[in-house]
């Protein structure tokens, strides 16, 4: 199923999409997606019937609108990696963000003012259907809800001006989250799921996670190491080559710039600079 998250005058609803149709849940909870996975009843959920609504007539929200945790994993492609001069780290490199750094497929983005060097990161996510603790690779997949995307939109100027990544990586808006949640059976293997990106029309970034030095169960397992992971958690699982601030000469975002995340498996995140 490909799941969405959408606006209501009852608050946030949960539901399905469908040839550009949205569909109600058939006896989900209120509160949208996150009280779905809190509920555990996320492998019951079926489409309501009739013909729903067309998906331009529905205010999409991120799917889920605050995680409790918003997981990045750097460096985590080896194309971007041997791009920048690094190797590939022996441990996987994660920051985070946070739920006001969430905005929805569609969304328009202002560009902070006080950076003048922001840059587009096309990310696969995961989101965790669970609560879960020191999880081996090989179950990682059974808590796993499904797959979205993310562009992690990075102030490359003030991620740099110190060890730590964050300060460049937490504006308001700089994560662009989904469309939809899209359950593994529909999304197909773990390690065969494309990724792109369009920027005004013009393909910058192009693979797919086959290339992840670590793979998303070696994710799960790392992660539910250090801490408990629950319900809602994302886990944006990093970016191929092809970003702005490695490229000659540099791209950066400015306002008026469309971009545009894909994957043939998850859809299509479109965001507008300002």
């Amino acid at each position: 199923m490909r799941l969405v998250n959408y606006a209501t005058a009852e608050g946030p609803r949960a539901g399905v999409l469908r040839d550009s149709r949205v569909l109600e849940l058939r006896d989900a909870p209120a509160g949208g997606l996150q009280a779905l996975l809190d509920s555990g009843s996320l492998e019951r959920a079926h489409a309501a019937d009739g013909e729903g609504v067309a998906i331009e007539d529905v205010e999409l929200l991120p799917p889920i609108p605050r995680p409790g945790k918003v997981l990045c994993i750097g460096l985590n492609y080896r194309a971007h990696a041997e791009e920048g001069g690094r190797e590939a780290p022996e441990m996987p490199t994660f920051f985070a963000k946070f739920a006001t750094s969430l905005r929805p497929a569609g969304a328009t983005v202002e560009l902070p003012r006080w950076s003048s060097k922001v840059d587009y990161e096309a990310e696969v996510a995961f989101v965790i259907g669970d609560r879960c603790k020191d999880v081996p690779a090989e179950r990682a997949l059974e808590h796993v809800a499904g797959y979205t995307l993310l562009n992690d939109l990075s102030a490359r100027d003030y991620q740099f001006k110190t060890p730590q990544w964050m300060p460049g990586k937490t504006f308001d808006g700089a994560a662009p989250f989904g469309p939809a949640l899209v359950t593994p059976d529909e999304a197909g293997p773990h390690d065969a799921i494309g990724i792109a990106l369009d920027l005004n029309g013009e393909r910058m970034q192009e693979s797919s996670t086959s290339d992840l030095v670590h793979s998303i169960p070696e994710l799960v397992e790392y992660l539910s190491m250090l801490m408990t992971l629950e319900p809602g958690d994302v886990v944006a699982t990093g970016t191929p080559a092809g970003v702005g601030s490695l490229r000659d000469p540099k791209v950066w975002l400015k306002p008026g710039d469309e971009v545009v995340v894909s994957s043939p498996q998850l859809g299509e995140l479109r965001t507008t600079l300002s």
